[in-house]
């Protein structure tokens, strides 16, 4: 039979509306996958921020072993509140950051021209992946201590650019303000924490918290009497629960879902829910509160 005499059966292709069920499902399989790549990709970031926050508590651990005794809060030795340098700066040398620790003189202020390149060295070890600001900022003067709506960097004159951090020091239950000296946290101006002055126990105590950008960006350095918010810029106080809504800058905040990462004391990273009681919250951010005998009884 001759080849051209061979009936061929004709080829069928997709109809319109074949290819659009298939782009409609598709587009379901995507949106379903899309927040399960997001989550799986926060969980990483989350994971991050722990670790970076196991090394701090390292660091400190070690300071304390060498000295004594924990960091301050920021050392103070003049009326203008200066030189500044606060605890995370006084970790460098036990964080593999000796070079960056070399360039600091700790006699001159933190917004001295000395210190350009310090002011702006990114410590990632500082930083939390989740978080999205920038990691180098401007920072603004500012009036005191106040409540906000925006950044605390949208108002007064800029200072200076410098580099941020997601770590802040537990500065205790009462506003910074208040008595920025005499903190019933872990750090404050000029504290000298020892570990045996913790009497609720290294496990039951806060030590170190997150803070979010969305008020504003804290910093590693010290304390800059210029700048807005500048105690709490390197510390944080539990007067309100984690992640608050009010415009409570110097609270502990963060990017991640549903709360907030901290550090105890004695290294272990837990992560608090915004839901936590305020009043175990409060009794975990203080020292010798004596709250844990009182939880118990």
């Amino acid at each position: 039979m001759p080849i051209s005499s061979v009936s061929k059966k004709p080829q069928r292709g997709f109809t319109l509306v074949e290819l659009l069920v298939v782009i409609a499902i598709i587009g379901i399989l995507v949106g379903l996958l899309l927040p399960a790549v997001q989550a799986a990709r926060e969980a990483a970031r989350r994971m991050q921020c722990t670790n970076n926050m196991r090394q701090l508590g390292i660091a400190v651990h070690n300071y304390e072993s060498a000295y004594k005794c924990l960091p301050s809060g920021w050392i103070d030795n003049s009326p203008e509140g200066e030189p500044g340098w606060g605890w995370a700066a006084a970790l460098l040398p036990f964080m593999e950051g000796s070079n960056l620790h070399n360039l600091i003189d700790p006699r001159i202020a933190i917004e001295e021209d000395i210190h350009a390149t310090v002011r702006t060295t990114v410590v990632s070890t500082f930083i939390c992946p989740s978080d999205p600001a920038p990691n180098l900022f401007v920072i603004h003067e500012g009036d005191g201590h106040n409540h906000h709506t925006l950044s605390i960097d949208d108002e007064g004159d800029p200072l200076f650019e410098i580099s941020k951090s997601n770590y802040v020091g537990m500065f205790g239950t009462f506003e910074l303000e208040d008595a920025p000296y005499r903190g019933n946290g872990m750090f404050f101006g000029n504290s000298r924490i020892k570990f045996r002055d913790v009497t609720d126990g290294l496990s039951n105590t806060l030590m170190i918290g997150e803070r979010g950008s969305r008020l504003g960006q804290s910093i590693w350095h010290g304390n800059i009497p210029e700048a807005a918010e500048p105690h709490a810029r390197i510390l944080g106080v539990a007067d309100h629960s984690p992640n608050d809504p009010v415009g409570h800058y110097e609270d502990f905040s963060s990017f991640h879902t549903g709360g907030v990462n901290f550090m105890r004391a004695d290294v272990s990273v837990t992560f608090l829910p915004d839901s936590i009681d305020e009043r175990v919250y409060q009794a975990m951010a203080t020292r010798t509160g004596g709250e844990i005998e009182a939880y118990n009884d």
